[in-house]
Order: structure tokens, then C-alpha cells, then sequence
């Protein structure tokens, strides 16, 4: 899979103000920001864009996936 396929795939299944990923085509890097991830501790927020991916990571398509993930206030008040 491409960064832009991920991408795609976790924009299609949450509500993204920001979805930005990189990698090497093994081991890819997201950030996240939704207002999906309201009211979440991050487990819960991982699993919403688990479950957006799909069977990808079961299947080993995406083989390891790291995310920061944030709610749209945390985003705008994140320290750069």
C-alpha cells in the first residue's frame, strides 16, 4: 500500500481535518485529527481508525501502523 492509499482509507472511515501519513512501505506514521476522538482515551481512538483500515492490518498489507492521534481543539492548541 501507498501513504495516500492509508491515506484514503482512514478518511474514508472517520471524519479527518487532518490525515497525513508517511512511511516505508512497512512501517507507516499518522497523524490524526477527527472530531470523532472527542470524549476517547487514545486506545479507543485507535481503534476507530483500525476499524477504518479495514482488514489491512489483519492481512498484513499495512504491517505496523504508529498514530498520533487529536481532537481538533487538542490540534490547535498543541505546542510546535
Amino acid at each position: 500500500m501507498t501513504a495516500e492509499e492509508i491515506q484514503t482509507l482512514i478518511a474514508a472511515g472517520l471524519p479527518c481535518e487532518v490525515c497525513h501519513v508517511d512511511g516505508d512501505g512497512r512501517h507507516w506514521y499518522a497523524t490524526i485529527v477527527s472530531t470523532a476522538f472527542e470524549g476517547l482515551r487514545p486506545i479507543a481512538r485507535h481503534q476507530k481508525v483500525y476499524a477504518a483500515m479495514g482488514t489491512r492490518m489483519q492481512t498484513d498489507e499495512v504491517h505496523a501502523l504508529s498514530m498520533k492521534t487529536f481532537t481538533p481543539a487538542e490540534w490547535a492548541n498543541r505546542a510546535d
